[in-house]
């Protein structure tokens, strides 16, 4: 490999998005250095870090890692796979690691594969409570031993170093738990001693691949091209470019401060950083830095199961009562839950009237001719869920509301049966920064001698 420059080619989003095999094959042409993917976070919600579910199918997984791992074994490059899984807890990673294991017997691979796991005991995090290193991350509330008690998994976001030692041990598969997404793109440049502020910038867009790119695509793929004071990102589909504006844009992705990007043990500091236009769809990045922040802390993410869910999906038409809609919906909560107790939680979810904002809707007055509406109860059993939201259903079917017409009914319901049972629910309740004296060490590796 040429000390000059290191090649990350980034095939798409995550894991699972698909990408267009042309475009990978473009990439395989640039001769990368590492093939690096992220499998997902904790973005689509509590339920698959608290069921151990992978939010993207199984199918659509092997058929990326296949491609993945044939070129990065033919061509002999290190693979390396963030927050497998999507949440990257033990059950996301074993069910990743069997995919791999898979794919290896059937396509006759063989290499050696580091598992690196991020699940923190319960035990762990109350000692770090009681010993004063834990943190709220805004907004989280300050944290309680009940609230770690109540979690059903607990995970933390893995930095560089624990990639950085299963490198060192010569693996050429490295599958990460919970991981912060830029990790598996900078890690092994880090290694080779490139600028910490570059590798980790360049791995923070490289890890959404061609979103970054105009127009933004995440199932398309892209290639980073790390110097020692800059870096450089190219598109492998010609329908695509980057431009400043979409890497810029991109660079403020998930971000609350334009310049400042906190990660695992320091910050990103972009308030000297260039974006340049360069011939050929490209985009130069320069000026980046990353600044050390001690002690050192991870993300812990952890969940607790609050019941089960169940829903009804329903239109309303009527002018009369959509004028009217708040004040029904709080008698028919009132009329049920004085027959129901304290048994359970009903929600409504109002899709024309705040359905998506809620109460954070600048445009209060807005109302559409039509408006859906999702009913949704949650209580301490499937059974009683589902007793509930049918109480909430039939009573707003056949509420009598001044002004009404027809008594036919009050709404168009989408599905028959009208309610769907959702199963368990979880909530985030560990949402906190953990200082660490090793950012290793939360972080065990298994070794596998993966053989065809």
């Amino acid at each position: 490999m040429s000390k000059n420059v290191f090649k990350v080619l980034s095939p798409t989003a995550i894991l699972g998005y698909g990408f267009p095999e042309e475009s990978f094959r473009r990439g395989m042409e640039k001769n990368p250095h590492l093939i690096a993917v992220d499998a997902g976070s904790t973005d689509p919600g509590p339920f698959y870090l608290g069921s151990g579910k992978s939010f993207t199918s199984r199918q659509a997984v092997k058929r990326d890692l296949t491609i993945i791992l044939k070129a990065a074994v033919e061509h002999s490059l290190p693979c390396i796979i963030g927050s497998a899984g999507g949440c990257g807890a033990r059950p996301h990673v074993e069910w990743a690691e069997t995919i791999i294991t898979e794919i290896a017997a059937e396509q006759g691979l063989s290499f050696r594969m580091a598992v690196v796991y991020a699940d923190v005991s319960k035990d762990d995090v109350l000692c770090a409570l009681h010993q004063g290193r834990i943190q709220p991350l805004y907004p989280a509330p300050e944290i309680s031993p009940d609230d770690v008690k109540e979690s059903v998994r607990i995970v933390a976001q893995m930095g560089s170093e624990p990639v950085i030692r299963a490198l060192k041990e010569n693996c050429q598969v490295v599958l990460c738990g919970r991981c912060y997404d830029p990790v598996p793109f900078a890690a092994p440049a880090l290694l080779q001693g490139f600028s910490p502020g570059l590798a980790l910038h360049m791995g923070k867009i490289l890890e959404c691949a061609a979103i970054a790119a105009s127009p933004g695509s995440g199932r398309d793929c892209a290639i980073g091209s790390l110097y020692e004071s800059y870096f450089e990102l190219e598109s492998l589909n010609d329908e695509r470019h980057f431009t400043r504006m979409s890497t810029a844009a991109h660079t403020m992705y998930e971000k609350s401060d334009p310049y400042v990007l906190p990660g695992p043990g320091g910050i990103l500091d972009l308030s000297k950083t260039i974006f340049e236009s360069v011939e050929g769809g490209r985009v130069r990045v320069s000026g980046t830095r990353f600044n050390p922040v001690f002690p050192y802390t991870v993300k812990l993410e952890g969940v607790k199961s609050v019941g089960f869910r169940t829903i009804s999906i329903g239109g309303i038409r009527d002018p009369i009562l959509i004028s009217t809609i708040d004040s029904v919906l709080i008698d028919i909560r009132k009329q049920v839950m004085e027959e129901v107790g304290d048994s359970g939680k009903i929600l409504f979810h109002i899709y024309g009237k705040n359905g998506v904002m809620g109460p954070l809707e600048p445009e209060k007055q807005c109302i559409g001719h039509e408006v859906g509406i999702v009913i949704e109860a949650i209580s301490r059993n499937q059974d009683q869920s589902d007793a509930i939201c049918a109480h909430v259903r039939s009573a707003l079917l056949h509420y009598g509301y001044p002004g009404r017409i027809s008594t036919a009914g009050n709404l168009a319901l989408l599905y028959s049966p009208s309610d769907v049972a959702c199963g368990e629910v979880y909530e985030f309740n560990v949402y906190h920064l953990m200082s660490v004296e090793d950012p290793a060490s939360l972080f065990p590796i298994a070794i596998r001698e993966v053989r065809s």
